[in-house]
C-alpha cells in the first residue's frame, strides 16, 4: 500500500480496506485524525453505547489499512457469532479476573510489534458511573501510549484523537481524556458513561 499512511501497526488485507472504505461511504461516515507511528498501543473505543460501535470502529480502521485486536467479554464468544468475532480480531476475556487480564494484555503488547489493542473503556453498552481502568493499567505496564479513539454519531466521524502516554498522575491524565471526549456524541447519549476512574479516588486496583 504505497499510498497509505506510515505506521508500524499490523495492516489488514486490501479486501478489508476496500470493505471498510465502502461501508463508510455508504453510511455517510468519514475518518478523522492521524495514526501515530508507534510500535504498539492501547486504543480506547469510546463512547460505547451500541453493538454498532464495533462495526463502525472496524470499518474505520480497515479503511485506513489497520488491523487491530479487541477485548470482549467471554460470553460474547460463546454465542452463534463467536467464530466471527474471533475472525475479526476479538480476544475473549474473563471480566472477573481483572489483574490477570491486565498482565496478559500487557504481555501481548511487549512481546512484539504491530499490535493495536482496542479496549472499550466503559466495559458495557449501558450507563456506568465510571470507566473500567484496565486500559490505563495495561498501557502503563506495557509502557505504550493510549490512543483516544472515537465514534462521533453527531458528525458521523470516526478516528483517532491524541496519543496519551500514562504519566502516573491518573487524574491529570484523565482530565485530558475528559476534555477530548466531552463534545463527542454517542449513538445513545443517555447511555454515555461518566468518564472517571476509581484510581482517581486512590483505588489502586486494576478493575
Amino acid at each position: 500500500m504505497p499510498d497509505g499512511p506510515t505506521f508500524q501497526f499490523a495492516r489488514c488485507s486490501p479486501v478489508h480496506r476496500a470493505v471498510g472504505t465502502l461501508f463508510l461511504w455508504l453510511t455517510g461516515w468519514r475518518w478523522e485524525g492521524s495514526i501515530p507511528d508507534v510500535p504498539n498501543a492501547v486504543l480506547i473505543a469510546a463512547p460505547h453505547t451500541s453493538n454498532w460501535d464495533l462495526v463502525f470502529a472496524m470499518a474505520a480502521g480497515w479503511s485506513k489499512g489497520l488491523s487491530f485486536a479487541w477485548l470482549g467479554k467471554d460470553s460474547l464468544f460463546r454465542g452463534p457469532f463467536g467464530w466471527l468475532y474471533r475472525l475479526l480480531g476479538g480476544v475473549p476475556v474473563d471480566r472477573s479476573a481483572h489483574h490477570g487480564l491486565v498482565d496478559q494484555a500487557a504481555a501481548r503488547l511487549t512481546a512484539g510489534t504491530g499490535l493495536l489493542l482496542m479496549v472499550p473503556a466503559e466495559g458495557t453498552r449501558g450507563y456506568r458511573d465510571q470507566w473500567k481502568s484496565g486500559f490505563y493499567w495495561i498501557a502503563s505496564k506495557a509502557q505504550v501510549p493510549v490512543i483516544l479513539g472515537f465514534l462521533d454519531y453527531g458528525r458521523k466521524r470516526a478516528g483517532f484523537g491524541p496519543a496519551l502516554v500514562p504519566s502516573g498522575d491518573v487524574t491529570a491524565d484523565m482530565d485530558q481524556v475528559r476534555a477530548f471526549y466531552a463534545p463527542i456524541t454517542a449513538r445513545y447519549p443517555a447511555s454515555k458513561s461518566r468518564i472517571y476512574l476509581s484510581a482517581e479516588a486512590g483505588d489502586t486496583g486494576e478493575a
